[in-house]
């Protein structure tokens, strides 16, 4: 008998709403560019009333920042799933690269939307935020995965900002090479330069 909770018809109706805004907003807002795409072009290209885009976004920008809350939940959950013995290095390289793998199989949307956050001064403000949370975020599982405290031990937050460094760098030369550059090929070689230092603490 399954433990999960059950979806109500409602919730799973606003869930695919929400995803039809985001999907039509994304596009729209790659393509276009930010300034340039209206709060009534994205309802009508989702099907739906203004009024209806207000009911689950404040602003364009909401819409971004959704896109990254979710990115770095789950780079959070999948570091969470790996395996205990796992070295960190290699569970850090896997949690990140659930995004890249995501964007991959979106390629040309994924790079215009990266490129679209890295190239507009106020969504890279507000990309630089959620990075923040996502250190506290990895901080945290790193500190539970080894036992470690995260409020007197480095390791934790310096492993963790060391990822998300190696991850930004990567967004970066992916969009600067218009795509001409694999992620998770870049990604592997980030973690060949950052790897000897994270698994620095199974050495002890």
């Amino acid at each position: 008998m399954s433990t999960r909770p059950e979806v109500s018809l409602a919730q799973r109706k606003r869930q695919l709403v929400s995803n039809e805004l985001t999907e039509a907003a994304l596009q729209l807002l790659a393509s276009k560019g930010f300034d340039a795409v209206t709060i009534d072009e994205i309802a009508t290209s989702a099907g739906v009333s203004k009024r209806t885009f207000f009911r689950y976004f404040a602003s364009k920008e909401d819409v971004v920042v959704q896109f990254l809350a979710d990115m770095g939940t789950g780079i959070r959950a999948e570091l969470a799933t790996r395996a205990a013995g796992e070295l960190p290095s290699v569970a850090l390289r896997h949690a990140v690269s659930v995004p890249l793998d995501e964007c991959a199989g979106h390629a040309d949307r994924a790079l215009r939307v990266v490129q679209l956050i890295l190239r507009t001064p106020a969504l890279n403000a507000r990309f630089l935020e959620h990075q923040a949370q996502w250190r506290d975020d990895l901080t945290a599982e790193l500190a539970h995965r080894l036992g470690l405290d995260p409020d007197t031990d480095l390791y934790p937050p310096l492993a963790a900002g060391m990822t998300l460094t190696a991850f930004d760098a990567v967004l970066r030369r992916w969009s600067d090479s218009d795509g001409g550059e694999d992620p998770a090929e870049l990604i592997q070689r980030a973690f060949v330069v950052i790897a000897p230092a994270l698994d620095t603490v199974v050495r002890k």
